[in-house]
């Protein structure tokens, strides 16, 4: 897996809440056949949980580079994602296709991709990892559109 933008010295920062305990799981067990390295930030079971808990560390930890981006996994992602981008330098898109995700990066510069777990098939998830990571952002016009996200 090609990389020109992602740190993949880093660990992949990783976390779900309940309801994407299994896909975390397939995930992981996917990225580490990538020889990537992962930072598992839980859940670490089915228990019902906040995912609240796990979307901010994950967060916290793309936000200080600490990681090379991030992956969160609920039910719909639309918590985890909400959760996420109230973090400064957190662009977190919520993905269901291969497409979605190639377009979160190239023209989003996103750094923490939000899979909805019971809404796409885990292929398809792990298909969007493989894109997430292996597509650059285009720049260009698209930085201006970038850097007008940021709230000061």
């Amino acid at each position: 897996m090609e990389n020109t933008i992602f740190n993949l010295t880093l660990p992949v920062a990783i976390g779900s809440d309940h309801a994407g305990f299994e896909y975390k799981e397939e995930v992981i067990s996917f990225l580490e056949s990538k020889g990537l390295q992962v930072k598992d930030y839980g859940t670490h079971s089915k228990d019902s949980v906040d995912y609240p808990d796990y979307a901010h560390p994950v967060s916290t930890a793309v936000e200080r580079e600490q990681a090379a981006f991030g992956i969160l996994i609920c039910g719909s992602a639309n918590g985890v994602a909400i959760t996420a981008n109230k973090h400064q330098g957190i662009r977190a898109a919520i993905c269901w296709g291969a497409e979605l995700s190639r377009l979160a990066r190239s023209h989003n510069n996103a750094n923490v991709l939000c899979i909805p777990a019971r809404f796409v098939d885990i292929p398809v998830a792990t298909e969007m990892v493989e894109t997430f990571i292996s597509t650059p952002f285009e720049g260009g016009r698209h930085q201006d559109r970038v850097r007008k996200m940021v709230c000061l």
